[in-house]
């Protein structure tokens, strides 16, 4: 194995024992980097040298016994919707040309001071507005799509180009792309991860999470990114006692009691999809999960409430460029921005109206069983078109007409809307190959029981084979 292929906690474990230096480590991954990133357009930017110095600084710390944690040394990458002081942040888009960072986000400094060592800015759907990343590939298939709008963190985790990375989440934008190039995506309980400094697409909707290969990883980038922050208005006050987020190393599940929803979250799924998950709930149950049927309540309002949100909220961030420099934007976010300025005020007020019953809703529904299961994404990646406005609608067998967009976004707009944590895990491939997600929602910071429980079925199957390589392919 080489040492790009390691995850984040065996690449922690190899540096704090000195087995595996943090100079070894970033040189494999930017060696990869060197070798994917031509055929998959993962990152914006790579910062080589910069990580090389930060290397030979953290090697210098462990060998000195400054070992700060799992994070120390190991190479990541970042949403560039994420500032980091000195450079650039594009957010994929024309708008942003000559923009520099005049300082680190929150998450950036936190994850410098946990010895994580920056790689460079991974590509989003501009302005995080879009399910596909059009600049990137699938790791898996280069003529599927990434997902978005993290698409850019997800392949780069995926393909070995990152040990771990960051991205948002504000309609499924974690989950989504990490659910199609077969990695794990956490959107944390809103507020949880602060988010200041990362460019905002909806501020009442907006997550910032890590992308990684196992849960265990996830749950180590979540200890280092957690806790209060008073810059972002959302943030929440830090608990009376640390959670623990880490998962240990049983599987006993017994005593759980899983929501298998009986509407919503199985309606227009593909075949191939439906089949990974319920076997994946039937793994659940064999660890002593007992299923309990349940029912999604006020489905039929979601799509709307999450886009009765965002779209304004987004429209109004954009309004000064909107009108100055529309031709800056490509045409697909555009047109949203533009539909979101012709949307009143009270159209805002009806979202938020029904944000609020949606989460007591569910608030009630989450007192019946400790978390749902159910799918992340209907279908798997779709293949690559020359722009994401040319993507055909995919036809259920009932005749329903969906747009790609709006396939992606159906099964995870919930936990937007209500801000209850979301974990996508690996659930198999189907008939091409291709990765299935399994997503898990629980109550508000009931991170623990979300990781515990995606640790727990990890160890039921076998892990994904690795991408083929691009150049093999």
């Amino acid at each position: 194995m080489q040492p790009y292929e390691l995850t984040l906690a065996a690449a922690a474990e190899e540096i704090r024992t000195r087995r595996l230096s943090p100079v070894e480590l970033v040189d494999s991954v930017l060696a990869r980097i060197e070798r994917t990133e031509p055929h998959l357009g993962a990152y914006v930017t790579v910062t080589a040298e910069r990580a090389r110095l930060a290397a030979r600084d953290a090697e210098h710390e462990v060998a000195h016994g400054r070992h700060r944690g799992p994070l120390h040394g190991v190479p990541m990458a970042l949403k560039d919707l994420i500032d980091v002081n000195g450079l650039p942040t594009t957010a994929s888009s024309r708008v942003r040309a000559g923009h520099r960072a005049s300082a680190d986000s929150t998450v950036a400094a936190r994850l410098d001071a946990a010895g994580a060592i920056l790689l460079g800015k991974t590509h989003t759907h501009e302005f995080a507005f879009g399910l596909t990343t059009p600049q990137t590939r699938n790791a898996w298939n280069q003529d599927r799509v990434a997902g978005g709008s993290s698409g850019g963190s997800a392949v780069a985790v995926a393909a070995g180009a990152a040990t771990f990375a960051l991205g948002t989440d504000t309609g499924g934008s974690i989950r989504v792309p990490a659910a199609l190039n077969g990695v794990v995506g956490l959107k944390p309980t809103y507020g949880l991860v602060p988010r200041h400094g990362v460019t905002p697409l909806s501020w009442s909707l907006d997550h910032v999470g890590p992308i990684t290969r196992t849960v265990e990883d996830a749950a180590l980038v979540l200890t280092a990114l957690a806790g209060p922050d008073p810059r972002d208005p959302a943030s929440l006050p830090a608990p009376t006692v640390p959670p623990q987020y880490r998962p240990g190393p049983g599987t006993d599940l017994t005593g759980l009691r899983v929501g298998v929803p009986r509407t919503h979250y199985f309606d227009r799924v593909h075949p191939d999809v439906e089949s990974a998950v319920r076997h994946a709930l039937g793994q659940l149950e064999a660890l002593g999960a007992r299923l309990v049927d349940v029912d999604i309540p006020m489905a039929r309002y979601l799509q709307a409430t999450l886009w009765g949100l965002m779209v304004p909220e987004a429209a109004a961030y954009h309004e000064h460029t909107l009108r100055t420099a529309p031709e800056l934007y490509q045409d697909d976010v555009r047109i949203l921005l533009e539909a979101g300025q012709l949307m009143s005020a009270g159209d805002h007020l009806r979202a938020q109206r029904s944000r609020t019953l949606i989460r007591a809703a569910w608030e009630g529904l989450l007192q019946d069983v400790d978390l749902i299961a159910a799918p992340t994404v209907p279908v798997t990646a779709v293949p690559v078109t020359a722009a994401p406005a040319d993507q055909p609608a995919l036809i259920w067998p009932d005749g329903t007409e969906e747009s790609v967009s709006d396939a992606y976004v159906r099964l995870n707009a919930p936990a937007n809307i209500t801000g209850l944590p979301a974990l996508t895990v690996p659930a198999g491939q189907d008939r091409d190959g291709l990765p299935i997600g399994l997503q898990l929602l629980a109550r508000p910071l009931a991170e623990a029981t979300l990781l515990r429980v995606g640790h727990a079925y990890e160890q039921t199957r076998p892990a994904l084979p690795q991408p083929p390589t691009p150049l093999q392919s």
